[in-house]
């Protein structure tokens, strides 16, 4: 049975992003579509010292542009946003155990000239499955020219790769007609994604953090225990 998921980019993802990644058997990133501002196509959260999520966010511009799509989102270079997440992340992680073993890479990957969000998103996510020892089959919406709306584009994509099976995050419960799957034969299975408890720093555990997090707590389990 072939699995297909289909999720939109993130900018280091949390670790459900992950674990959709690695119980695929296709991996379809929906770059184009619609941008949504205050998502986490942008932004995610790290722990600060006193314990409480912090946002790393990179600044993008959107004001004029014709097209909003999340392939189309060029981020704002006029202000030294991957120099301060840097420090910021150093700061924070400096007594993390695994720092020395993550931290150099990242720094190389963020401070190169990059002009679009997404790929920014992508090269960091490539850097994470090297990390996390996963080998996913990725594949970007925008390249398969495959239209349609909302759970029809979805179940188009499925019949497209010949899955038989669709995974998807719970929050989609709101929205996805099961009816449409159920009638073309395509299963749709519901993520439900438990949130591993790991060793961390400053104080009591916060879930749903950056999966940096994670890796820079507790290093090579990290694929492990997503």
């Amino acid at each position: 049975m072939t699995t297909l998921v289909v999720l939109q980019p993130g900018y280091m993802p949390w670790l459900g992003f992950f674990d959709q990644m690695k119980r695929s058997d296709i991996f379809v990133y929906y770059d184009d579509v619609q941008f949504d501002k205050n998502g986490w196509r942008n932004r995610n959260r790290i722990k600060a010292p006193d314990g409480s999520a912090h946002w790393l966010t990179v600044p993008v511009r959107t004001k004029g542009l014709e097209s909003k799509r999340i392939m189309d989102i060029p981020i704002d270079t006029r202000a030294p946003w991957a120099k301060k997440q840097i420090g910021t992340l150093k700061q924070f992680y400096a007594k993390a155990p695994h720092a020395g073993e993550y931290l150099p890479q990242l720094e190389e990957i963020l401070m190169k000239p990059w002009e679009m969000l997404i790929d920014l998103d992508i090269e960091l996510v490539k850097q994470f499955c090297v990390w996390l020892g996963l080998k996913p089959n990725i594949k970007r919406s925008s390249e398969l020219k495959i239209g349609g709306e909302k759970s029809g584009r979805l179940l188009a994509l499925c019949k497209h790769f010949g899955a038989s099976r669709y995974l998807s995050g719970d929050s989609a419960k709101d929205y996805l007609d099961m009816d449409l799957f159920k009638k073309e034969g395509v299963e749709v299975e519901w993520q439900q994604y438990k949130h591993p408890v790991y060793p961390q720093l400053h104080g009591e555990f916060i879930p749903y953090l950056s999966v940096i997090d994670l890796l820079l707590n507790a290093g090579g389990r990290s694929g492990e225990m997503i």
